[in-house]
C-alpha cells in the first residue's frame, strides 16, 4: 500500500523585519504539526516567492499588519483562496475585516456594543453626554482608537482623531464606552474546529488620555478564564451569524458586560486572532488535530 503524502501546511504570517516576531504561538504550532506528520512552514503572507498552491492549506495565523495594507492583503486573501483551502475562507475575511458586520449581528439578535460609523465626507456627529470609543472600521491591536470623555476640548480632539481616519480613507466607529471594561475586562473565548477551545480575560485597553496614534498594549494583564454558560451561549449565537460559518476553522469573540449587566458582542476576529496558546497549552494539540483534519478532509 502506498503511503499517504504528509499534508502540507502553511501557517501565514507577518515580516517583523528586524524585530523579533510577536506571534510566541508561531513557532510551537510549526513544531507541533511537524511531530504529528505535516510539512508545516510560516511564510510572510506578502511574500511574493511563495507558491501558495503547493500548500494542502494555509491558516491566516499572524498577518499582524493587514490593516495598514486592506486593500493589499484582500488581493491576497482572494488570490490565495483561489490557488488552495484557505482558513478561513476569503468570503468570512471579507466580511470581518470591517467592523459593520456588528450590523449584521444586532440585526440578527445578537447582543452587541451599539456603533454608529462615520464615512468620510459624513458628518462628525459625536456624543456629548458620556464616555465614548473612537475608533477604525478596520483595524487591529487597538490602532488609531481612543477613548473621550464629555466635553467640548474631549470633543474637539476626537473630530481630530476621526479627521485623521477619514483623510486615510478610514471609516470610523463610535461607541459607548462600556464601564464594565474597567472592573470586569473582557473575555475572549476562543473556537477552533467549532468547539470551545479556551477562554481568556484581560484588562482595559483604552485609558483616558490616551492619544489614538500612542502605542498600546493589545493585550494587557492576560488571565485563564472560566466562561459562564451565558457567554458560551451569546457567543455561539454570534458566530452562527458568520456567512460560510461551517467552514470556520477558528474564531475568537471577544466579549463586554453590557448596561443591563449581560455578556454583548465586542468584536470578531475571524482574520488573524492570537490564541494565547502560551496562556493555554494544553489547547495545543486540539489545534493540531483541528489543522489537520482541515488539511486533508
Amino acid at each position: 500500500m502506498a503511503r499517504t503524502a504528509a499534508p502540507r501546511i502553511a501557517l501565514a504570517t507577518y515580516d517583523p523585519g528586524a524585530e523579533a516576531s510577536a506571534d510566541r504561538d508561531l513557532p510551537v504550532l510549526v513544531g507541533a504539526l511537524r511531530a504529528a506528520g505535516a510539512e508545516a512552514e510560516a511564510p510572510h503572507w506578502d511574500d511574493p516567492d511563495v507558491d501558495w498552491s503547493a500548500h494542502d492549506l494555509v491558516v491566516i495565523r499572524s498577518t499582524w499588519d493587514y490593516s495598514w495594507r486592506a486593500a493589499e492583503f484582500t488581493a491576497w486573501v482572494e488570490k490565495c483562496g483561489q490557488a488552495t483551502r484557505l482558513a478561513n475562507p476569503a468570503e468570512v475575511v471579507r466580511w470581518n475585516t470591517d467592523k459593520r458586520y456588528l450590523g449584521d449581528l444586532a440585526r440578527a439578535g445578537v447582543p452587541v456594543v451599539p456603533t454608529s460609523y462615520l464615512a468620510p465626507g459624513d458628518p462628525v456627529e459625536l456624543p456629548d453626554a458620556h464616555e465614548y470609543v473612537v475608533k477604525p472600521a478596520s483595524g487591529a491591536g487597538a490602532r488609531f482608537a481612543a477613548r473621550y470623555g464629555a466635553g467640548a476640548e474631549q470633543r474637539e480632539i476626537a473630530v481630530r482623531h476621526v479627521e485623521r481616519m477619514h483623510a486615510e480613507g478610514l471609516t470610523a466607529m463610535v461607541q459607548p464606552f462600556v464601564a464594565g471594561i474597567d472592573t470586569e475586562g473582557e473575555r475572549a473565548l476562543q473556537f477552533f474546529g467549532g468547539r470551545l477551545l479556551h477562554a481568556s480575560r484581560k484588562g482595559a485597553v483604552l485609558s483616558p488620555g490616551t492619544a489614538y496614534d500612542a502605542d498600546k498594549v493589545a493585550h494587557p494583564d492576560l488571565e485563564r478564564w472560566t466562561p459562564t454558560e451565558e457567554e458560551v451561549a451569546v457567543a455561539r449565537r454570534a458566530l452562527a451569524v458568520v456567512p460560510g460559518q461551517p467552514e470556520l476553522l477558528y474564531a475568537r469573540v471577544d466579549l463586554v458586560t453590557g448596561q443591563d449587566g449581560r455578556p454583548c458582542v465586542m468584536e470578531l476576529e475571524l482574520v488573524e486572532p492570537n490564541l494565547f496558546l502560551w496562556l493555554h497549552p494544553e489547547s495545543v494539540g486540539r489545534v493540531v488535530e483541528a489543522v489537520l483534519a482541515a488539511a486533508t478532509r
